[in-house]
């Protein structure tokens, strides 16, 4: 079994992101992802996003508030929780439809579909064949998304729809479920029919999480070099932690090994060739599970 190198996972069309302007805390700013090669019929695709702000004292889990009917808050609600939790500047806008960005040639990672005709745009305009799907139920009861008509949408379209639940905002989740969800995701994009459309509820924790830990273990990148490549095209701010101790999961089985929480602080965002094989056996070997 060979290993996939770099240039087998990405297209060598992509380039640099433009500067942006510094954040500002008063300021909103948008940051244009990579649009595809035909305008979007839903609109455009873009993330707007502002400096966390201090002070608002929201339940750490969005879905545990109370919330009033209307959209805003529950924005309002869930940006806040994930400012708190996953600490990094970025919002959701729900209103704006599902966005998405080209990360390779076979490899998008977006928001949550919202309606089946979101599905017909992905098969239509960017040939994807495979969705993968990273929410827990309470996720999508949470923003209303009527799931079975999104899955029956791909059945009829000819879409495999997979899903890989992970806790939102929640590390150890993510951790546990990066071997199984890299695992579909591998094999997807091995099968070569289309394109694979992985998402969570923003795109910009789990789902960017699962792309960089296929292109770290799969495209024969370290770690830094995977989450740079990603978070260039797509700014996001996925749990890197997440991603290394999956990675010890997968490349350490000796009884006596040592936990992974007292490594250094940078253990693993690199492996040798012979874990990186290991690794690659063992994400393979979960396929189906």
């Amino acid at each position: 079994m060979s290993t996939i190198n770099s240039t087998t996972c990405f297209s060598p069309v992509f380039q640099n992101p433009p500067e942006t302007q510094p954040f500002s805390a008063k300021t909103k700013c948008r940051l244009s992802f990579m649009l595809p090669k035909k305008q979007s019929k839903m609109g455009d695709p873009r993330i707007v996003c502002k400096m966390s702000e201090s002070g608002t004292g929201i339940d750490d889990n969005p879905r545990n508030s109370k919330l009033s009917a209307g959209s805003n808050n529950r924005m309002e609600d869930y940006n806040t929780a994930m400012k708190r939790m996953m600490r990094n500047p970025y919002e959701y806008h729900h209103d704006l439809g599902m966005n998405y960005t080209l990360i390779t040639d076979n490899l998008i990672v977006g928001s949550q579909p919202q309606k089946p005709e979101d599905i017909d745009h992905l098969k239509q305009e960017e040939n994807v064949a495979y969705v993968l799907n990273l929410q827990q139920d309470k996720d999508i009861e949470y923003w209303e998304i009527d799931l079975q008509s999104i899955i029956k949408r791909c059945q009829q379209l000819g879409v495999h729809h997979i899903r890989k639940p992970a806790r939102d905002f929640d590390p150890d989740s993510l951790r546990n479920i990066l071997p199984r969800a890299v695992s579909s995701l591998e094999w997807a994009i091995s099968e070569g029919k289309g394109k694979v459309y992985v998402h969570c509820t923003a795109g910009l924790g789990r789902a960017p999480a699962v792309a960089i830990a296929y292109m770290f273990w799969f495209c024969n990148m370290n770690l830094n070099t995977a989450y740079e490549t990603l978070t260039s095209k797509r700014p996001c701010g996925p749990n890197k932690r997440a991603i290394r101790g999956a990675t010890y999961d997968l490349a350490k089985n000796d009884p006596w090994k040592e936990p992974f929480e007292n490594l250094p602080e940078h253990a693993f965002e690199g492996v040798a060739d012979w874990e990186r094989k290991l690794i690659q056996d063992r994400v393979r070997s979960l396929r189906g599970t």
